[in-house]
């Protein structure tokens, strides 16, 4: 009864904080499984930034609370962001559940379930289910683990290939308390892991193949402002990048979840300055009306915004920029909804996550008046996805026959081709040999679609690849 599906749902950071606790689970002698009907334990690591995905995420569990009735020694976990919103009041729709176990208790799931497992194994009735959503000082320092690939790597539906790309996590919780955002309620206030650790775990991935890093915080850019004094002009945030830079084997880095506030001259200029810092910015915009923009509590004005864009196209010519956009928010009239397209189109935005507004309760924009109807929210979503589509089809048809830098990553979903990503995050298609994996290659674009390039490898030059 050792074998472990987790399910993950939401952001990046869920996805972090899903791996962190396979690897935990890994050294204490589970075993992770691709299969979920093929699993003794299933814990679903949820999202609450809107309703679709708590609901999502709840109608899974009452599938699965089905299995009980046959399997009463099935194990049944609901982790992460839902589980901190709604703790013990789960149980009142999913009684079966076993675990409920919040944001900064991850580390606590391998102890919770030796316990399960041992009271299943002696025949004891398990009563109770274990329901832990306490704070806990220095939580945001337990996410360091990282899943090992090694012989049973088809356990978790991978080939045992080189792990290429990692995320990190190096601050955990928000200040920020938008209207609309329950992430403040969920994962706590801001908090950062010290900068030693960070770089500590950087060089061991680098040591183990890992190329590509990814830093994660709720608000990534606010990482260690309470903590570090400016030095020379340089942030906390921007100091780490520096160390991370200097790793050898590290060859990208990349960041998410920013704020804009965050994008203060010392950032920017690192965009011109550290090479292995990817020419992509993931800029969260909400919307491009200020009344709006105060309503939501975003402290920054669509003026101040486009000033940002400017400045780090100026730095880096060759940006890619993604953003999230809420369209329908609490009183969002026609004029407002223009003003968001306008700052879209002029931002041209290579990708985007483009959110109806869902009402979260407890948020403040949840009693607001003038809540709009949901088929306007539908309208202006598919405006902005139309937009969007033209933008991005339109930045791809530039890179045809073009040579970008890609690392490749594996094998595509196919099997039968690989795939790695161009500095700009853009999703490239290609023939490729195994021993290629983790390389930087150059590949000659032939075709594109709106999200994805197709090209052909080009290794005449690429040391011990020719």
């Amino acid at each position: 009864m050792n074998r472990v599906h987790i399910k993950t749902y939401g952001c990046q950071m869920n996805e972090r904080d899903s791996e962190a606790v396979a690897a935990m689970l890994r050294a204490r002698g589970y075993r992770i499984v691709a299969d979920e009907n093929n699993c003794d334990i299933l814990l679903l690591n949820t999202c609450s930034v809107r309703d679709a995905a708590e609901q999502k995420a709840i109608g899974k569990a009452g599938h699965l609370s089905q299995r009980k009735k046959k399997r009463p020694d099935f194990v049944l976990g609901i982790l992460g962001c839902m589980a901190q919103n709604r703790g013990a009041s789960l149980l009142d729709q999913l009684p079966d559940v076993d675990l409920i176990v919040g944001t900064q208790k991850f580390h606590r799931v391998p102890d919770y379930l030796d316990n399960l497992r041992a009271a299943h194994e002696a025949g004891v009735p398990v009563g109770a289910s274990i329901v832990d959503i306490a704070e806990e000082a220095g939580s945001q320092n337990t996410i360091r683990d990282h899943l090992t690939f090694g012989p049973d790597a088809a356990d978790i539906g991978r080939e045992a290939a080189p792990q290429v790309g990692a995320f990190v996590s190096i601050q955990q919780g928000c200040d920020m308390h938008c209207a609309f955002c329950i992430v403040p309620k969920t994962r706590g206030d801001e908090r950062s892991r010290p900068m030693d650790e960070i770089v500590a775990e950087c060089r061991a991935l680098a040591e183990r193949g890992v190329r590509e890093i990814t830093l994660l915080g709720q608000i990534v850019t606010s990482y260690g402002r309470r903590d570090h004094a400016m030095v020379d002009g340089v942030g906390a945030f921007v100091q780490l990048i520096e160390k991370v830079h200097a790793i050898e084997g590290i060859e990208r880095i990349r960041f998410t979840s920013p704020h804009p506030r965050g994008f203060r001259e010392d950032l920017v200029a690192a965009y011109a300055r550290l090479p292995k810092l990817c020419e992509y910015v993931h800029l969260p915009m909400q919307s491009g009306s200020n009344r709006i923009l105060r309503a939501m509590n975003r402290p920054y004005t669509r003026e101040r915004y486009l000033e940002i864009v400017a400045a780090l196209r100026a730095a880096q010519p060759k940006m890619y920029f993604s953003t999230d956009v809420i369209v329908g928010f609490p009183g969002e009239t026609d004029e407002d909804f223009a003003q968001t397209r306008e700052l879209f189109a002029a931002a041209n935005y290579d990708m985007a996550y483009v959110f109806k507004y869902s009402v979260r309760t407890g948020t403040p924009a949840a009693t607001m008046a003038d809540q709009v109807p949901d088929a306007v929210k539908e309208e202006r979503n598919q405006i902005l996805l139309d937009l969007l589509r033209e933008n991005s089809l339109r930045r791809s048809q530039t890179l045809v026959g073009t040579v970008e830098e890609v690392l490749i990553e594996g094998r595509d979903q196919t099997g039968a081709r690989f795939t790695g990503r161009t500095r700009g995050n853009r999703v490239c298609v290609f023939d490729a040999e195994p021993r290629l994996v983790g390389s930087l290659v150059p590949l000659r674009i032939t075709r594109v679609s709106v999200s994805t390039l197709y090209g052909e490898l080009e290794l005449v030059g690429v040391p011990g690849q020719a």
